[in-house]
């Protein structure tokens, strides 16, 4: 066991109190920043998140990492949009650094935003956000609901495979084909029968293991490329299926193992994207067909599917639709006393 501390810096200073919205979605933490962490300069999103990575990296350890978060933890700052018809912008950050986009996030911001009054409510039958995300405009869609029960569905960017059946050498396992979908973010698809596990039996850890060492052959042996932006063109994790593609009205599993090991505890909603895709592109399922996804973490659900077919920069893609709940845990006021070295944010693992 070891811990990693957050390196001393000058950003970050003693009188600083940050306040949070605490909300999850199907477990999966989302830590929305009300107040206290210094607005990013930029013209885009991409360019206000290359900003908070090398001016302001340590707030996102401040409040991502121990002793006021955890190895787990995920979190939206929300920023002022460039993209005219959006209501709200964001900036997604965890325990690695910054993705493109988070679809358990967005369920959770699109229901925050409007009981925040960001977007004026309809009652009835649903309020629509737009959040602009790194990745495109991602429109939302909140149900009312006087029960508050959180369901939000949202439609993201286009949707499309790169590669299919492509061969890497994985450490431990050998030659593993996999197929590689993009969703807002690349995910490297598996079946876990071809890592030798079960997701019904084995334990998580063991998923872990095997899902970072395919992200790892992955990055190394595979160009990945983005048709709008080199900074789109990363490889953020690997989702082990049940390798039930085939459509079904039956639940398939899925365990997104993404960033720095870090554990989707949720469906993974851009990875429910991803995989709505890939089966679309492979003729399992057709247009209207909805799936039901299954965390492997916390066995909560999302439903998806693919509502509308385009092209996207030579690929042929989808806008997927995915379904979640999101819900409400607290609020928190985050400080840091002086003579505190830890309170900089520290990970164990």
């Amino acid at each position: 066991m070891s811990a990693k501390t957050s390196p001393a810096t000058t950003d970050l200073q003693h009188n600083v109190t940050i306040r949070t919205t605490e909300m999850h979605t199907s477990g999966e933490p989302v830590r929305i920043i009300d107040s206290g962490f210094p607005q990013p300069n930029g013209s885009t999103l991409l360019e206000k998140r290359n900003y908070i990575r090398q001016h302001l990296d340590s707030y996102r350890k401040f409040i991502m990492f121990e002793p006021r978060g955890h190895y787990d933890m995920y979190g939206a700052l929300l920023v002022k949009p460039e993209i005219a018809e959006a209501d709200i912008g964001v900036i997604f950050m965890h325990n690695e650094g910054y993705s493109t986009m988070c679809g358990h996030a967005v369920i959770a911001l699109g229901r925050y935003a409007v009981d925040k009054g960001l977007v004026a409510a309809r009652t009835c039958p649903e309020t629509k956000v737009a959040i602009q995300c790194p990745c495109g405009l991602v429109q939302v869609f909140v149900q009312f609901d006087g029960n508050k029960t959180g369901s939000v569905r949202f439609h993201s960017v286009p949707a499309f495979v790169f590669k299919t059946d492509v061969a890497v050498g994985v450490e431990g396992f050998g030659e593993v084909k996999v197929d590689i979908s993009y969703g807002g973010a690349f995910y490297a698809f598996v079946a876990a029968e071809k890592l030798g596990l079960n997701l019904e039996t084995a334990c998580i850890r063991d998923v872990v293991d095997a899902a970072d060492a395919v992200t790892a052959a992955v990055k190394s042996q595979v160009e990945i490329s983005h048709p709008a932006s080199s900074e789109l063109a990363f490889l953020y994790g690997t989702i082990v299926t049940d390798g039930r593609d085939d459509f079904s009205e039956d639940a398939t599993t899925n365990v997104c193992v993404f960033a720095d090991r870090q554990v989707d505890r949720s469906p993974c909603g851009s990875g429910v994207t991803a995989r709505i895709a890939l089966q679309h592109h492979k003729s399992v399922i057709s247009l209207g067909q909805v799936r039901t996804f299954t965390s492997g973490a916390t066995g909560d659900v999302f439903t998806g599917k693919a509502v509308e077919e385009s092209t996207y920069g030579g690929y042929k893609s989808v806008i997927v639709e995915v379904s979640g709940t999101a819900f409400y845990t607290g609020s928190s006021e985050f400080t840091w006393e002086p003579g505190d070295q830890l309170g900089r944010g520290f990970l164990v693992r």
